[in-house]
């Protein structure tokens, strides 16, 4: 399997900060890593061409999630933020090398 697409030390820092569940979550966040894995994937990285076809679609299945609850609702990071840090987790993790420690904290 394909390693993920590595990112720089200060984006690497953002998203430990947003994967952190007592981090409260605002849509320039959400719109700001929606972005982050926009790019990684306009970039086309070989290395994103090795992964399984599912993984691929299972990334996307969760990142337009994210996108079509951000065009339909406005005030859903209160209630429904556990929820939303795990579809962003799903979409960005085959795309961004994602920090183990964000990883581990999305999933508790």
């Amino acid at each position: 399997m394909a390693t993920p697409v590595p990112v720089p030390q200060q984006t690497m820092h953002k998203l430990e900060q947003l994967f952190r569940p007592d981090y409260p979550l605002c849509k320039e966040d959400v719109v700001w890593l929606l972005d982050l894995i926009k790019k990684k994937v306009a970039e086309e990285d070989p290395a994103l061409l090795d992964l399984p076809q599912p993984r691929l679609l299972r990334s996307y299945h969760y990142f337009a999630e994210v996108a079509m609850m951000l065009v339909h609702r406005r005030h859903v990071f209160d209630q429904e933020e556990g929820r939303l840090r795990s579809w962003l987790l799903e979409a960005a993790e085959a795309v961004i090398d994602l920090p183990p420690s964000a990883v581990r904290k999305a999933r508790l």
